[in-house]
């Protein structure tokens, strides 16, 4: 099955809100705003640069089964790098065989250098749900159409 569709359609149908935090952040206020902006990563920039990606499994795998402080461990010790990035162009199919093939959940979504969103698996099974809706409907307003005449 082909799945059909770009990052930019979705950027303009979830809008192209990124969180953002810098590598001299702590792990601990970086999950802190994750949990107030309900997202599940955070984009890491110096300056105008990605430097890298920031996640709850992250956080997981490289504080609390290290046992390591998040109050006191910078976001640069645990950033995962280098990002797997897309841009506006790419497919959702693209994107899902990236997500697979480099076990990532995010996408940073750029034009040449400068982020201009973010996609997460959520986004993308969310787009084929969609599509897949709109095309059932149509097929049972084709074989509705084709019945009544």
């Amino acid at each position: 099955m082909e799945i059909f569709g770009t990052i930019s359609e979705i950027l303009r149908t979830k809008g192209s809100q990124v969180w953002t935090t810098t590598p001299d952040a702590t792990v601990f206020d970086a999950i802190k705003l994750m949990a107030e902006k309900n997202v599940g990563a955070l984009l890491v920039v110096e300056g105008v640069r990605l430097a890298g990606v920031i996640s709850e499994r992250d956080y997981t795998r490289k504080i609390v089964l290290q046992g390591k402080g998040s109050k006191t461990t910078p976001v640069r010790d645990i950033l995962t790098t280098p990002v797997i990035s897309v841009t506006p162009a790419h497919t959702v199919e693209d994107c899902m065989q990236l997500m697979t093939q480099h076990r990532v959940r995010h996408l940073p979504v750029l034009e040449g250098d400068k982020v201009v969103g973010i996609v997460s698996i959520g986004d993308l099974v969310n787009w084929i749900i969609n599509v897949q809706r709109v095309t059932i409907t149509q097929l049972r307003n084709y074989i509705a159409g084709e019945r009544s005449v």
